[in-house]
C-alpha cells in the first residue's frame, strides 16, 4: 500500500503528537494540510512514496480549468477555486494559471451541453457560443460535423500541475507544517486520539483526513468502511502534425471538451502540451480498472480501447495531426459510481474525514476540496451544500 524508500522533507519534531494527520499528499492532501496550517493547527502530511512520483493522479505538467460543467454545484464552488488559486499564486510568486478560454463540443441537443449553458448564462459569466463556421475559421485544423454546437467558456484555460503541487506543499512547509514521504502506514487506530503507525514511527492526532487516491480503499477496508470506488488506469497520449510546423496547426488548437461526440458516451478532451513542445495533449476521460499497485497488467478481457477511440478521433476532427501518438503517459483515476467527489466523515468515526472518488476531474477544484476538509476536520461548516458529495447516497458496508 505505501513504501518506505527515504525521507527528504524537514525532519518531524521530537513530539509525535499532532492536531491533524492528513494521508496521501496529491493535490487533494496537500491542500487540505495547507489550509489546516493556515488554521495554526499543527499538521502532518503523510505520502507513500518518495516525493514527487508518477504513481497517483496528481502529476504531469498541465490540467484544465474550467466553469463550464453540467452540475450547477461544480460550477457554484468554481468561482471560489479561481479565488483560491490567485491566492496561492500570490503566495507563492509562481503563475499557475494560463487563461486560454475552453470550448467544448457536443451534438444539437445534448444535455449535458444544454445545461453546461444555462448554468453559464444564469451566472452570467464570460461565455458564449460559436457557429460551425466562426469555429472553423478561428480554428481551421479543427473540423467539425453537421449539427455538432460549440460554447466557449472564456476564462477557462490551463492549471501547470506539478508547479501547483509544489506550490502547495512549499507554503504548507513554510506556515510550520510537516511532510513525511517514503512512509508506509501499516495501520491506523480510531479513537478520541487516532493513532497512525507506519513501518518506522508511531503518531497519534485527534483528526485524520484519508485523501489515499487510488489507495483509499486499502486505507478504508480496516476501518470498516467498503466505498463504491474504480480505480483506473489511464493513458495520457501526446500526438504531433504531420509536417511539423508546417501548418501552425499546434498553435492554433483550442483547450477544449467534446462530449458525446460521434455518438459515443465518452469525453474527449485536448490542451496545449507543456510537457513535449511540439506535441498537443489528447486524452480519453476515462480507462480500464487497475488496481493501482499492479496498474501495468492489463492483459484483461472486455476492456475499452481508448487508444483506438482516440486515433479515430484525430483522424476525423484533427487530420493534420498523426493518427498514433507520439507519446502515452499513464495516471490513474478513482471514480464513484457518479463521478461525483466523497467529501464527509467516516459512518462511524467522525473523527477521521474522507476526501476521495475525484473521477478525473478534481485538480481544478483542489483548493476549495482541500478547504472544505479542512473545515470538516475542524469543525467549522462549509459553505457549500455537501449533499452531492455524501457518503449515504451509497450502499455502503
Amino acid at each position: 500500500m505505501f513504501s518506505v524508500k527515504k525521507q527528504v522533507n524537514m525532519s518531524v519534531p521530537r513530539s509525535t503528537v499532532f492536531d491533524c494527520i492528513v494521508l496521501g499528499a496529491g493535490i487533494q492532501g496537500s491542500f487540505t494540510a495547507y489550509h489546516l496550517a493556515k488554521n495554526h493547527k499543527k499538521t502532518l502530511l503523510l505520502e507513500q512514496f518518495p516525493l514527487p512520483h508518477s504513481r497517483g493522479s496528481s502529476h504531469g505538467q498541465t490540467r484544465i480549468i474550467r466553469r463550464a460543467y453540467g452540475e450547477d454545484f461544480y460550477t457554484n464552488m468554481m468561482e471560489e477555486s479561481y479565488q483560491l488559486w490567485a491566492e496561492l499564486e500570490k503566495e507563492s510568486g509562481i503563475q499557475l494559471y494560463r487563461k486560454t478560454g475552453v470550448v467544448v463540443i457536443a451534438p444539437t441537443g445534448n444535455e449535458e451541453f444544454e445545461l453546461i449553458c444555462k448554468n453559464m448564462e444564469e451566472r452570467q459569466m464570460s461565455w458564449g457560443t460559436l457557429t460551425q463556421e466562426e469555429f472553423m475559421k478561428k480554428y481551421p485544423g479543427f473540423l467539425l460535423k453537421a449539427g455538432e454546437v460549440v460554447c466557449c467558456d472564456h476564462d477557462g484555460g490551463v492549471l501547470s500541475a506539478d508547479k501547483a503541487l509544489r506550490a502547495v506543499q512549499e507554503q504548507f512547509k513554510t506556515m510550520g507544517g510537516v511532510i513525511r514521504d517514503g512512509e508506509k502506514v501499516t495501520h491506523i487506530q480510531p479513537g478520541r486520539v487516532v493513532t497512525v503507525t507506519t513501518a518506522s514511527h508511531v503518531f497519534e492526532t485527534e483528526k485524520l483526513v484519508i485523501t489515499a487516491g487510488p489507495w483509499a480503499q486499502k486505507v478504508l477496508s480496516p476501518l470498516g468502511l467498503e466505498l463504491p470506488l474504480k480505480t483506473l488506469r489511464i493513458n495520457v497520449c501526446y500526438w504531433k502534425e504531420k509536417i511539423p510546423g508546417g501548418s501552425g496547426l499546434l498553435q492554433n488548437i483550442p483547450t477544449f471538451l467534446g462530449v458525446n461526440l460521434n455518438g459515443e458516451e465518452h469525453e474527449v478532451y485536448g490542451l496545449p502540451s507543456q510537457e513535449y513542445p511540439g506535441l498537443f495533449k489528447i486524452c480519453f476521460h476515462g480507462g480500464n480498472e487497475a488496481d493501482p499497485e499492479e496498474r501495468e497488467l492489463q492483459d484483461k478481457p472486455n476492456k475499452i480501447d481508448d487508444i483506438q477511440i482516440l486515433c479515430n478521433f484525430i483522424s476525423q476532427y484533427l487530420p493534420d495531426l498523426h493518427p498514433k501518438p507520439a507519446v502515452i503517459e499513464q495516471c490513474m483515476y478513482t471514480n464513484t459510481p457518479d463521478c461525483n467527489f466523497i467529501l464527509d466523515y467516516h459512518p462511524v468515526h467522525k473523527n477521521i474525514v474522507i476526501g476521495s472518488g475525484f473521477s478525473g476531474h478534481g485538480f481544478k477544484l483542489s483548493p476549495l476540496v482541500g478547504k472544505i476538509l479542512c473545515e470538516l476536520s475542524i469543525g467549522k461548516q462549509p459553505l457549500y451544500d455537501l449533499k452531492p458529495f455524501c457518503i449515504s447516497r451509497f450502499k455502503t458496508q
